[in-house]
């Protein structure tokens, strides 16, 4: 008899991407393998709650597994699950295990059961006191194909912001800092297993070690100790708060040379009055400081940010408010969205809600400046040199071009051509850029 199959589906940020990857290397250790939907043994769909109409989403892909393969053990993990928790079973019988954030690292031992117990049911839906800490599993990356160019490490998780349209405090709880010590194995393991690009992942990083989890250490303490990793080239981070955004972290962009000069800085609205409506507790003259301190830290810093377009009661002049703000921040991309209700958040039981149309037609506009100005920013790319970490092979090598993908200290994706027989994941590779594309761009290996 072979081994018991599993197949992972993933919808949302990095750290259900995360979750989801840790999921697998710890089944891979109990002797699972991956395979694909239609034979798997066991299904897990890992969810999300920011999304508009994420339940509904959820709903059609239980649909969709049904259909593949009516004999699977499905489990639904993530937002979703700790928003409906056991709902999710009495609707759809094929699933007999719900776990919310907190509950990840029940999942593998659970499946285990419930193959051996057709008639069990499982849920882990509490929150934690402290960081729900995990063995990596690391070894079972190194089975599924050796080296690891870029990693991701989780280093707090919860929120206790309660921003009025944000459901994350209630389906991740209040917010844990992992242990300095934890973070730091797992940095090593990463390392020792070729990752020279490692990204800290948490929904409000700057305000790491400062609950009653935390032991001591600061986020840029941490990030020091991070850098200091022998072997480490970039270290990155994600999610930072505007309002929780220290000098003292501003100073590690110019402080620390791993620390790569890209930032995600997620800004909502170019309003004040919207600000305030939000919940988001800084003002634009804040948000502009910020930009400006890191400006004068990392001059060639790139940042990126989130948008919410059609908040309830939002005029035509405060939306204006953030297309000005685009344009004076520079930001080289954004996400950006209409604003949905999510159940019990503040922003649901507000009065004046935009009408949809009206929200798509400003989403179209805001969303028209910024690939103007992300065009612009990879124009402004060409001619540089500097360096690469291979990721994989392009698609375009299956045509016999010995191209690769890779991302520069920007974060941007790069497609780079080299001579037959060279390149490996993990590499650093010396480029010029020669082109820019639609998203990305193209470059040539410079000669040592």
């Amino acid at each position: 008899m072979g081994k018991p199959g599993f197949h992972c589906i993933t919808f949302g940020c990095q750290m259900n991407v995360n979750d989801s990857q840790w999921v697998e290397r710890a089944l891979m250790r109990l002797g699972f393998e991956e395979k694909p939907l239609e034979e798997a043994d066991v299904v897990l769909l890992n969810t999300c709650s920011v999304r508009e109409k994420p339940e509904q989403k959820v709903y059609s892909a239980l649909g969709r597994v049904r259909q593949a393969n009516p004999r699977a053990v499905v489990g639904v993990a993530g937002c979703v699950a700790q928003q409906l928790g056991e709902e999710l079973m009495r609707r759809h019988p094929q699933v007999r295990l719900v776990a919310g954030s907190d509950g990840v690292s029940s999942i593998p031992e659970a499946f285990v059961r419930l193959l051996h117990e057709p008639k069990l049911r499982l849920s882990f839906l509490d929150f934690t006191d402290v960081f729900p800490d995990r063995d990596p599993c690391l070894e079972g990356e190194t089975a599924k194909g050796g080296v690891t160019p870029v990693a991701y490490v989780n280093i707090m998780q919860g929120c206790d912001n309660f921003c009025a349209y944000c459901i994350v405090p209630y389906t991740r709880g209040p917010r844990k800092s992992r242990s300095t010590k934890a973070v730091l194995d797992e940095c090593r393991a990463w390392v020792s297993r070729g990752a020279g690009d490692i990204t800290l992942l948490g929904q409000n990083v700057n305000v790491f070690g400062k609950d009653k989890s935390g032991d001591g250490t600061s986020f840029p303490e941490l990030m020091r100790q991070v850098a200091a990793i022998p072997g480490l080239r970039r270290i990155r981070f994600v999610s930072a708060h505007p309002r929780d955004f220290s000098q003292e972290t501003i100073d590690m962009f110019a402080e620390l040379p791993q620390l790569c000069p890209r930032l995600h800085l997620p800004l909502q609205s170019g309003s004040d009055s919207m600000l305030r409506k939000m919940g988001r507790g800084y003002t634009m003259e804040r948000y502009l400081s910020v930009v400006e301190a890191l400006r004068k830290a990392r001059p060639d810093i790139a940042l990126s940010t989130d948008l919410i377009v059609g908040f309830p009661s939002e005029t035509e002049e405060e939306f204006e408010d953030t297309l000005k703000a685009v344009d004076s921040c520079g930001f080289m991309s954004s996400f950006s969205f209409c604003y949905s209700d999510r159940p019990g958040t503040r922003a649901s039981a507000m009065p004046f809600k935009i009408p949809h149309e009206v929200q798509l037609e400003r989403l179209e506009r805001l969303q028209s400046l910024q690939n103007d100005r992300a065009e612009a920013w990879l124009q402004s790319r060409v001619g540089l040199v500097t360096d690469v970490l291979l990721e994989a092979p392009s698609q375009r090598s299956a045509e016999g071009n010995n191209e690769w993908q890779g991302r520069d200290a920007w974060g941007d994706m790069v497609n780079v051509s080299l001579p037959e027989g060279q390149g490996r994941p993990g590499e650093f590779v010396d480029v010029k850029m020669e082109k820019a594309l639609k998203h990305s761009l193209k470059a040539s290996p410079v000669q040592a």
